[in-house]
Parts: structure tokens; sequence; C-alpha cells
């Protein structure tokens, strides 16, 4: 199996090529999976958790279709569509998505609330591909006429457990409802309790299941501790808590805490490296390279670069 690569899964050369300028040969269990799958138009249901490699499970084939059959772009109506549960995750799967985008000509837009309408609406406006998106916000801009789903061929569920516990299912529904039903339809999800099972009889035809995890299993039980700690002794604790043997990860809000963080550890005499999005992807790769090896044993990252 070490020898499989993308082409033998059937991605399309320009593809696979777009993968290895990013030093990606090897596909992931879920992208070995479902790939065969996905790029012969099935409807897909993958299970695994962040980190599984899923967003490239469901980009390879999402690009590779809609340039087997080139279409004019027309204004507002999306050939593809990705509902994502966070803003984080939108202008992540989005940034994945450039490259491959790029060797088929293809445009994409992220859509998501807290930012002005404007630059959104002009991209519908004046005709994209793929359209990456927060629930609430889509259904707002198609409320308002300035978007329609009737053209969409693919429609991607990424995180669906994720969006169920933010409340989005019934706008979810009613996005998928406005989707033609004869459409390729990609769903995943960590988890496939009630809620999601429902978007599954109700939205995908016949579909394949794949459960792929990344290598790494979860641990089968996990102590969990709450610390009440004052301002002043919030270091202290930490630096306690860091030196201790073994590895040691802490989760930070922003990025500027993150990188004082480690600051101060490394101070202190605890070896650190942090994580987060500010970083080149050099820097990253070496800051995750120092954290494996050992180098260093406590790693400091904001919650969206741990993803």
């Amino acid at each position: 199996m070490s020898h499989l690569t993308f082409g033998a899964l059937g991605v399309p050369a320009a593809l696979s090529a777009a993968l290895e300028q990013r030093g990606i040969t090897t596909p992931t269990p879920i992208q070995a999976a479902t790939l065969p799958d996905s790029l012969a138009g099935r409807d897909v249901l993958g299970r695994g958790r962040t980190g599984s490699g899923k967003t490239y499970a469901f980009l390879l084939p999402l690009v590779a279709r809609l340039s087997a059959t080139p279409r004019r772009r027309q204004p507002k109506r999306p050939r593809a569509l990705i509902l994502a549960p966070t803003r984080e995750l939108v202008t992540q799967i989005d940034e994945a998505l450039a490259p491959l985008a790029a060797t088929a000509g293809l445009t994409s837009r992220t859509v998501f609330g807290g930012v002005g309408q404007g630059p959104q609406v002009a991209a519908l406006r004046q005709g994209v591909d793929i359209v990456i998106a927060c629930p609430g916000r889509l259904e707002d801009l198609i409320g308002q006429g300035l978007a329609s789903l009737d053209a969409v061929e693919v429609t991607i569920l990424d995180e669906a457990d994720h969006m169920a516990d933010l409340g989005f299912l019934p706008s979810v529904r009613r996005l998928l409802d406005l989707t033609p039903r004869q459409g390729q339809r990609m769903l995943f999800s960590a988890t496939l309790d009630n809620a999601v099972g429902v978007l599954v009889k109700r939205y995908l035809s016949a579909p394949v299941t794949h459960e792929a995890d990344s290598a790494q299993s979860p641990v089968a039980e996990m102590a969990h501790h709450v610390l009440h700690v004052t301002a002043q002794s919030h270091l202290p604790v930490l630096v306690d808590l860091a030196a201790a043997p073994g590895r040691t990860v802490i989760f930070t809000r922003t990025k500027h805490r993150a990188k004082n963080l480690a600051k101060q550890l490394n101070a202190k005499g605890v070896p650190a490296v942090e994580l987060h999005g500010n970083l080149s992807q050099n820097a990253r790769v070496r800051t995750m390279e120092a954290f494996h090896s050992g180098a260093a044993g406590t790693l400091v990252a904001t919650d969206i670069a741990a993803r």
C-alpha cells in the first residue's frame, strides 16, 4: 500500500502534480478509501476526524468533476457548494482548494458572516464556480436574491457533526433542498449520530460509507482536570505542567498569546515551540518537526492552527 499514488486512485495528472508541489505524494487512509468512489461520481459518506486528510478527499473529486465538463460561469449560480461550520474552516478549505482550482481555471469564493457582504455579492454577481460557505450568511444572500443553488452539481458538507452542535442543521437542510436532486453529494463527519443520520438518509443517494481516522487513534481513556488559577499564577502553573516528562500541547485563544507564552516558557527553561496562523508553511513544518522529534516538548497553539 505504501506505493499507492493519487494517480493510481484515478486523480487527474494536473491535480496530482499540484499536490506534489506541496509535498503531498501519498494518500491518507480516508483519501485512498473514498477517492475511487467519489471520482466515479458516487455519493460518499466519510467518517474521519480532523487531521485525517478529508479536505483533499473531497476537493480532488470536486475539481476533477468540474474540469471534466467546463461550463461558462453564470452570475449568482455556482456549480459547486461546500458547507462548513466556521469561517476558519471555510478559509482553510479555500486555501487548500486554490492551487487545485488554478490547474483547471476554476474560481471560488468564501461566504460567511461577520464581514461586509459587498465583496461576496460582487463575486457572486460576476459568477464563481465554487462557493465555500457558512450556512447562515449563504441563506441570507439567497433570501436577498443574490445567489441561487439551482445549478449546483456537487455539494459537500464538512464537519456535519459540528454543524449539528452549532444548531445549523435546519439551515443546512433548507440549503440542500435548493440543490438539484441528481447532483453528487459528499458528507464528512467525525461521528454519525442521529442528527447527522437524518441528513444522510434525506440527502445522500446510495452512499458509499468509508470510515477512516488518522493513523493516531484516539486514546481510550483520558483524565480531565480543571484548575482554577489567578492571573498571576497562570505562568508558574503552566511551567510546572509543561516541565513534566512527556509532550504537552497548550491551546491559546489568540496568536499573540501563543507567541508570548512560548517565549515565556523558553525563558523559564521549558523548550516550547509555537503554532499559529501567522507562521509561514516552512515555519510550521519546522515547529512540528521540533515537537515530533522531542527537541521541544511543548507545543503552544491557537485553536485554529491546531486543526
